[in-house]
């Protein structure tokens, strides 16, 4: 008997997604299925191109079908899509399906470094990706990807971002003279965030990524009223101060109602170069260790690399300079781990329970 497209949709009911934790079919993932003789072709399309379960989800789908009676040979395209946020009639972002803020309690933990790279590695992945550098009292992001003499031109009243290695920028740094200091308080901030977000031609994005101030100050609460976020990544090093500040940190999106998506811990591990053996340098609070005391995914260690500080201050995200050091593995495995919980947090979609006006930046 021929084979049926309806035999391929049954065969491939057997394949789950374990993050969204249901089967490609009911999923609706399985686009064209062609049948030819014993020839079976199809899509699968995930809601990431950074889907870290990808080759898997690839194998057990070839595999379920190859096992029909009648199959000589199947032919399985990957591809993906990723999810839209629901439309809001005061969305700053219309464009954009997913934003992501990263976030620390306190400085020095690498917060923007681990914000480049990720982005980095995401593009390399194929998605569309912008970072929105919204410290604006230390606006790193430009010098970090090699862009720091560039200046932003305007399009139809619309800021036009910075672009490289296919990633949109924007940030205040690009705007100011060098060496210029912010000196604002709370209104003048929020009115940056809101131009920051709603001023900028992102274009079409599957991520921007923001990357926010350390602290719980003006810039995080104002983004987190007026940017339509799935949700906040915390940064945390092993110290035990950094991990107490950035339960705080966590703790004050909590309470204006954006998801935690995860904890990354940086400079976790020292790997020597001459010997592969890791030390762990810092005796505190393991990322891994906090994201359980605050009840979020843990999302990975990037070890403790020379690399990744020279190529920032060289303008290069590391994951592209030094793609075959283990931080570059670190920084792929964790954006894919991140697009992962983005996908979950898209698919469940929170209802608001907290309301901004309770918490307005601090007024002169």
């Amino acid at each position: 008997m021929a084979v049926t497209e309806q035999q391929v949709l049954e065969a491939l009911k057997s394949v789950e997604d374990p993050d969204l934790h249901a089967d490609i079919v009911t999923l609706k993932f399985v686009k064209d299925v062609k049948i030819e003789g014993g020839k079976v072709a199809f899509s699968v399309e995930l809601t990431t191109p950074a889907c870290p379960v990808k080759d898997e989800l690839e194998k057990q789908a070839h595999d379920a079908v190859a096992a029909i009676e009648g199959v000589d040979s199947v032919d399985v395209t990957m591809t993906a899509r990723v999810m839209e946020r629901a439309p809001s009639p005061e969305d700053l972002l219309p464009d954009v399906k997913q934003c992501i803020a990263i976030a620390s309690g306190k400085g020095g933990v690498g917060k923007s470094t681990v914000t480049v790279n990720l982005a980095a590695a995401l593009a390399k992945s194929g998605a569309k990706v912008g970072i929105l550098d919204a410290d604006v009292y230390g606006p790193s992001i430009p010098l970090m990807m090699g862009v720091a003499d560039e200046r932003p031109l305007s399009r139809d009243e619309k800021i036009v971002p910075i672009e490289k290695h296919g990633i949109k920028m924007m940030s205040l740094g690009f705007l100011l003279e060098d060496g210029q200091a912010v000196m604002w308080r709370g209104p003048m901030v929020a009115s940056t965030v809101r131009q920051l977000l709603s001023d900028v031609d992102w274009g079409e994005l599957d991520y921007l990524l923001v990357d926010l101030p350390p602290g719980t100050g003006d810039a995080p609460m104002s983004l987190a009223q007026l940017a339509p976020l799935t949700g906040v990544v915390i940064v945390t090093t092993p110290h035990s101060v950094a991990a107490n500040i950035a339960g705080k940190s966590a703790a004050l999106f909590r309470r204006l109602n954006c998801k935690i998506l995860g904890v990354i811990e940086n400079m976790a591990e020292f790997v020597c170069p001459k010997c592969d053996e890791k030390y762990r340098l810092f005796a505190g609070q393991p990322g891994e260790e906090l994201a359980k005391e605050i009840g979020s995914p843990f999302l990975g260690s990037v070890p403790l690399d020379p690399v990744v500080g020279e190529a920032a201050s060289d303008g290069e995200p590391s994951v592209l300079s030094h793609p075959d050091r283990p931080q570059a593995n670190a920084f792929t495995e964790i954006s894919g781990a991140m697009a992962a919980q983005v996908s979950i947090a898209a698919a469940s979609k929170p209802k608001s329970e907290v309301t901004a006006e309770e918490f307005q930046p601090v007024s002169e």
